[in-house]
């Protein structure tokens, strides 16, 4: 960004009001708070509600194909910020584009909110879907609008906008997951609308006042005559789109699993495409494809780690309901509440985390290390949940304990790996597709869902210390494998450590 036009958008923003910070932070830490709540809560009891049986409020799929649905929402949520990236960037600009990802989002909760089958069910997903590329990518791009580049509140101000992602996600589970099992599946969907209105409601009361100019610079604006193709070409892909899912559907072509099949296809593809256009690409410097040739290694741990990170919501919340001792201590647990374990997590230890990296200094491990310390981290999070059926076999309730476990160590992973696989982005990003790589880090997460999409097929309370102990143990050889290439990896990530 020029920067003049960057010293013009920090002076309309107020600079002061929200904990020393600008104003603009109270309107985004909130608004993506409410997101992110409304979007927690409805994951908190999704698989729930698709394989619930009809007569408990729910839609009565088998719980292998509801297990495979949620891992293929996940990956199309995370493909879809592509998609709202280049439409901040060539269209709207980052500000409107989050209030229209909102909206999306809301009336996708809204389908939910009302029976409506399988059909609402779809519509739900695919408005949440599109919402959420609209607006993830988006939000964060706009707090950086908020703070001059040698502003030293900048990193504190993310470090604040992310507790607000954190804490959405950590009290959603109570509240949307006690009232969607305890009451009514659709009443808690509905709760998760609201979240989203707040959201907006919010956004919209004080935008004006407090975000000023930020959000609202088009980078790479369409002109008249790319727009007229742009837009033309959408509307043929929507059209060829719908009638041949008009058609295929109908005649029984495309069914829920030849569909995951197709989208954990793509989820391999993309980001492989993506690495062969950046290393042939001309604009590719010896020293970028040197950095990126360390990058794969990372790219590959990364989808590594997701893959069981997000059986969380999936293998360990059908674990939670329907092999886990939900009494404990006097208290009756709900199953979604599990849920929250991660963020509160997550929000405790992070400070640690941070303070450790920097007392080690220049003795802390390499970024590669790190990397692999999440991996056996990860690893070991599967491993621990061999043992309650080992111990007391499959056909009985264990403790919560087990669970409450199992989440802490995959955070421990989350931590070595997620904020250093970010910075490493944008260390070894060649410098033409600096954004596109950032897109490439949040791709891992999607291919890892999209692999997830058939690896949950596998999982059984019959099979789970074979489902459990090969997936935990090649997560951990996988560590030991990065741990050795690490030298190796260094010496390709030219100028950096």
């Amino acid at each position: 960004m020029d920067y003049k036009l960057k010293e013009e958008i920090v002076k309309s923003v107020p600079q002061k009001g929200f904990f020393g910070h600008p104003k603009g932070l109270f309107t985004l830490f909130f608004t993506e708070f409410w997101e992110r709540f409304s979007y927690y809560g409805m994951r908190a009891i999704l698989i729930y509600y698709m394989y619930y049986a009809v007569s408990e409020g729910g839609l009565g799929l088998d719980k292998t194909t509801a297990a495979s649905v949620m891992a293929i929402y996940g990956s199309l949520v995370y493909m879809s910020g592509i998609i709202g990236g280049w439409i901040a960037d060539r269209v709207l600009g980052t500000k409107k584009t989050v209030f229209f990802g909102g909206i999306l989002i809301m009336f996708g909760h809204i389908a939910l909110s009302f029976p409506g089958g399988i059909v609402a069910l779809f519509l739900s997903m695919g408005l949440i879907v599109i919402g959420t590329g609209l607006l993830k990518p988006n939000v964060s791009s706009v707090v950086g609008d908020l703070y001059s580049e040698d502003d030293n509140r900048r990193d504190a101000g993310f470090s604040i906008f992310y507790m607000g992602i954190n804490l959405g996600a950590f009290i959603a589970p109570f509240i949307v997951g006690t009232l969607g099992q305890k009451y009514n599946f659709h009443l808690g969907f509905g709760v998760a609308a609201i979240g989203m209105l707040l959201g907006l409601v919010i956004f919209l009361a004080t935008r004006k006042n407090n975000l000023g100019l930020a959000g609202s610079h088009v980078p790479n604006p369409l002109s008249p005559d790319e727009k007229k193709r742009v837009y033309l070409g959408f509307i043929i892909v929507a059209i060829i789109v719908i009638l041949l899912a008009a058609l295929t559907i109908s005649n029984g072509i495309l069914t829920i699993d030849r569909f995951t099949m197709l989208v954990s296809i793509f989820g391999i593809v993309i980001p492989a495409a993506y690495f062969i256009v950046m290393f042939r690409s001309k604009k590719t410097t010896p020293d970028e494809r040197s950095n990126l040739t360390a990058y794969i290694p990372l790219f590959i741990a990364s989808i590594m780690f997701w893959a069981i990170e997000e059986q969380g919501a999936i293998i360990l919340a059908q674990y939670a309901d329907q092999r886990t001792q939900l009494q404990f201590a006097g208290l009756k647990l709900e199953s979604s509440w599990f849920q929250s374990l991660n963020p509160i997590f997550i929000v405790i230890f992070a400070p640690i985390f941070a303070w450790l990296w920097i007392r080690l200094g220049k003795r802390q491990p390499s970024t590669p290390a790190k990397f692999a310390w999440g991996l056996v981290f990860a690893g070991l999070s599967f491993i621990v949940m061999i043992f309650p059926a080992y111990i007391n076999g499959v056909d009985t309730l264990v403790s919560p304990i087990w669970l409450v476990l199992s989440f802490f160590i995959v955070v421990l992973g989350e931590l070595c790996l997620s904020p250093v696989g970010l910075s490493a982005t944008t260390r070894l990003a060649p410098a033409a597709f600096s954004a596109q790589t950032m897109s490439l880090w949040f791709l891992s997460n999607a291919s890892a869902q999209a692999i997830n999409a058939q690896l949950v097929k596998l999982y059984k309370p019959e099979t789970e210390i074979i489902y459990f102990g090969v997936i935990g143990g090649i997560s951990i050889l996988l560590g030991l494998i990065l741990f050795a290439m690490s030298p190796k990896i260094q010496s390709y990530m030219r100028g950096t450590r």
